[in-house]
């Protein structure tokens, strides 16, 4: 039967109770955004992706194909939306040529919200859906449970309150390409700077009729500079009370050697092993 395998469950679980750590997934933290300007539709993301509070990746690739003129942004854990966006790819593809016609933003939309409904949320993928066809510009966002929203602008990811906030202020109606890009990256950098889980570049996708373009490290608001100050400090700098220095013919006084060539049993406690010269 096909999906999820839950036998190692119990395993893993012993496991845990010894004190052996789980795994962690590598989540996107993320903040991804889209709109619609008119004559076509902008999504953008940040590419930070973290490991609990580590910072797994500084350049993540959070915009996924799906046709030439279909792309998401992903947000939740980075390996549920790289190989859900790459499936619905393959099968959208196949569907294409079954037809026989380009295929359509809510075909996208419908076959990724069955799929992930499916597994009722245990696939960690939060996707923009955003695409150009024949019958015009679509904006979607589906959740991990399955749910959907058709809006002219969303955000999505753990810095979405940040975006949106940006949106709510300054989107309007017919905008062009470039104000478009550009409130897309504006919304991109305030889930950058106010959310931990967000961060380096932003990244942007601009779809019309005509083609797509992936403006990858659209802006680079992060960029490592030198430091303004050097914190090394000359040897001597620390006072200390005591100096002893041990030479190595002297430290038969501190450890116990033993001659591994001898089948004597050695002496009980910690032992270390040494090349006495």
């Amino acid at each position: 039967m096909p999906g999820f395998d839950f036998s190692n469950h119990t395993r893993n679980a012993a496991l845990h109770a010894k004190g052996v750590p789980l795994p962690k997934a590598t989540s996107t933290g993320t903040t991804i955004v889209g709109c619609i300007f008119d004559g076509g539709v902008v999504i953008a993301a940040d590419t930070r992706a973290t490991s609990g509070p580590i910072v797994a990746d500084k350049n993540c690739e959070k915009l996924h194909y799906i046709s030439p003129q279909i792309w998401c942004a992903g947000a939740g854990t980075a390996a549920d939306t790289e190989f859900t966006t790459a499936l619905i790819s393959s099968q959208l593809e196949l569907h294409s040529l079954s037809t026989g016609r380009k295929p359509r933003v809510v075909t996208c939309m419908t076959m990724l919200k069955q799929h992930l409904f499916r597994y009722q949320g245990h696939i960690g993928a939060y996707l923009v859906v955003a695409g150009v066809d024949p019958t015009g510009v679509h904006l979607f966002t589906v959740h991990a449970h399955g749910s959907t929203d058709k809006l002219p602008y969303v955000t999505m990811g753990s810095g979405s309150l940040a975006a949106m906030a940006i949106f709510e202020s300054q989107w309007k109606k017919n905008l062009t390409r470039d104000e478009a890009v550009a409130l897309c990256s504006e919304a991109i950098e305030a889930g950058i700077f106010n959310d931990l889980g967000s961060g380096s570049n932003v990244d942007v996708c601009v779809i019309t009729e005509e083609k797509a373009t992936l403006l990858r490290n659209y802006k680079t608001p992060n960029v490592r500079v030198p430091k303004e100050q050097s914190y090394r400090f000359e040897r001597g700098t620390t006072a200390y009370l005591k100096e002893m220095v041990v030479k190595r013919k002297d430290l038969k006084q501190y450890v116990t050697i033993v001659d591994l060539g001898s089948s004597a049993p050695g002496p009980s406690g910690d032992v270390m092993e040494l090349d006495v010269e």
